[in-house]
C-alpha cells in the first residue's frame, strides 16, 4: 500500500472514550442538507440533535431538538453549542478550524481538526497525500505572484488554476488549455495578491509553500470515469467502506452518480483499496469520501477529499442497508458499524433549482421506483442542490433510461444526443 513504511498521520484531537449511547445528544455544526439527514437518520436511532447555523430556514431546523442561530466563527454560539451537545460533529469543511479547535476543548469533536484543515486547503490535502505515497495529479502551490511562470512550466496544459480555499462544486475553478487562457489566469493570480498584499516578493515564504499557497496549478488529465468511495471509521480503527460510485458532473456540480460503477472489478477493488489506506494514514473518524479519477491509462488518482457524508453518498438511503447517514452516527458515536449491502443497482440524480418545477410536475406520476428527497429549501435558485432522487432498477442502463424518460434532467437527453 501506499503508506506502508509511513507512520500514519496521528490526531491530538480529543476523542470519546466511550460508546455515546442513544438518547445523548449531538451537535452539529452546520444546518444544511447533509446536517438535516443526519439528523433524521440519528433520530431514528434515538438521539437527540443541536445544530448551529446563520440561517433562520436552515433545513436541519426543523428536525433539530435544538437550534442556535449564529455564525460558524461566533465563539458564543459554539459555546451554546457545546453547552447542549455531548459531542459535534460537522456536515461540511468550509469552517474556522481555530474556532472549532477552541470547541474542541469544551466538548468532544470526533472528527477532529487536523483533517479538517487538509480539506479545506487545497494545496495541504494535495502536500499530504504526496507525502504519504498516494497519487495526484501534477501540480504546483503558488504562494507568491513570481511562483506563476515556474507553475506553468513544471505543470504545463491544459492545466486547472484552483483556489486553494472556499471552493466547491465548480467555483474557484479556471480551464487553461491556450496560451491566452493561461495568460488571463495569471492576470487573476497577480490581482488576488495585490488585493491582499499578500505574497510579496519581500516577504519571507518559501516557493512553492504548501500552508500559504492561495492557489494551486493542477495538470487536467484525460479520464474514463470518476469515481468515489465512502469510508466509515471509528476511532478505534474499525472501518466499512460503501461501494465505489461512479460520478458525472455538469458545469462543475455532481449532476448524477451511478452504483454499480461501470468500471472492471479491480478497478473498484484498487479505489477501495486507496481509500481505506488514506482514511487509516489520516486518522479519519467519522466519514472520508474520496474522490478518484480514473484515467485512460487505467491508473487511479486521487482527486479530493471530503471528511463528512457525501453528495456521491445519497443512493446509499434507498439502495443499502444501512445509509450513509446513520454509518456516520454510528462511526462518530463509537457504535459498531452497520452492514453495508447493496439492495439494488441505483442512479442517484440531483435537482438542482433549475429542476424543481418540472419534478414537482411529474411527481403525482412518477414510477414507484422513483425515491424523492427535498431538503425543504425555501428559494430555488439555478445551481442550488434542492433535494436528489433514488432510481432503483435491475440494472443502472434502466435507472437512466427512466430518468430520461421525465423530461426533468435534459442534461441527460442533450449527452445522449451528443456524447
Amino acid at each position: 500500500m501506499p503508506s506502508t513504511g509511513r507512520r500514519a498521520m496521528r490526531s491530538k484531537d480529543v476523542r470519546p472514550e466511550a460508546p455515546l449511547l442513544p438518547g445523548r445528544t449531538i451537535g452539529i455544526l452546520g444546518g444544511g442538507q447533509l446536517g438535516r439527514m443526519i439528523a433524521l437518520a440519528g433520530r431514528a436511532m434515538g438521539y437527540r440533535f443541536a445544530v448551529l447555523d446563520p440561517a433562520e430556514e436552515a433545513p436541519a431546523r426543523p428536525v433539530a431538538d435544538v437550534f442556535v442561530r449564529g455564525d460558524f466563527s461566533d465563539r458564543a454560539a459554539l459555546l451554546r453549542l457545546g453547552a447542549a451537545s455531548d459531542v459535534v460533529v460537522y456536515e461540511f469543511e468550509h469552517l474556522d478550524a481555530e474556532a472549532v479547535a477552541a470547541l474542541a476543548e469544551s466538548v468532544p469533536v470526533p472528527q477532529g481538526t487536523a483533517l479538517l484543515r487538509l480539506a479545506q486547503h487545497r494545496a495541504l490535502e494535495k502536500a499530504a497525500l504526496s507525502a504519504g505515497g498516494f497519487p495526484v495529479a501534477p501540480y504546483a502551490a503558488i504562494a507568491r505572484p513570481e511562483d506563476w511562470p515556474a507553475a506553468l512550466r513544471t505543470v504545463g496544459l491544459p492545466a486547472l488554476l484552483k483556489t486553494t480555499t472556499g471552493g466547491y462544486d465548480g467555483k474557484g475553478q479556471w480551464r487553461l488549455r491556450t496560451a491566452a487562457e493561461a495568460a488571463a489566469a495569471e492576470a487573476i493570480v497577480r490581482a488576488a495578491f495585490r488585493e491582499t498584499g499578500a505574497g510579496r516578493s519581500g516577504e519571507a515564504r518559501a516557493e512553492g509553500d504548501a500552508a500559504g499557497a492561495r492557489f494551486i496549478l493542477e495538470r487536467e488529465l484525460a479520464f474514463r470515469a470518476e469515481l468515489s468511495v465512502i469510508v466509515a471509521r471509528r476511532a478505534d480503527g474499525a472501518m466499512a467502506n460503501f461501494p465505489p460510485a461512479e460520478n458525472v458532473h455538469v458545469r462543475g456540480i455532481l449532476h448524477r452518480s451511478i452504483v454499480p460503477a461501470r468500471v472492471p472489478k479491480t478497478v473498484e477493488e484498487r479505489a477501495v483499496e486507496l481509500a481505506r489506506a488514506i482514511a487509516t494514514h489520516l486518522d479519519a473518524v467519522g466519514l472520508l469520501a474520496v474522490e478518484f479519477f480514473w484515467l485512460k491509462d487505467g491508473a487511479l488518482v486521487v482527486n479530493e477529499l471530503a471528511p463528512r457524508p457525501h453528495n456521491t453518498g445519497h443512493y446509499t438511503l434507498d439502495a443499502a442497508s444501512t445509509s450513509q447517514f446513520e454509518q456516520f452516527v454510528r462511526a462518530v458515536s463509537g457504535l459498531p458499524l452497520g452492514a453495508v449491502r447493496l439492495w439494488s443497482p441505483v442512479v442517484m440524480v440531483n435537482v438542482l433549482g433549475e429542476h424543481l418545477p418540472a419534478l414537482l410536475k411529474a411527481l403525482p406520476t412518477l414510477d414507484p421506483r422513483f425515491k424523492v428527497h427535498l431538503y425543504g429549501k425555501a428559494e430555488a435558485r439555478p445551481g442550488r442542490k434542492m433535494g436528489h432522487v433514488n432510481i432503483l432498477a435491475d440494472s443502472v442502463e434502466e435507472a437512466l433510461r427512466l430518468a430520461e424518460a421525465t423530461g426533468v434532467w435534459p442534461e441527460l437527453q442533450a449527452e445522449r444526443e451528443n456524447p
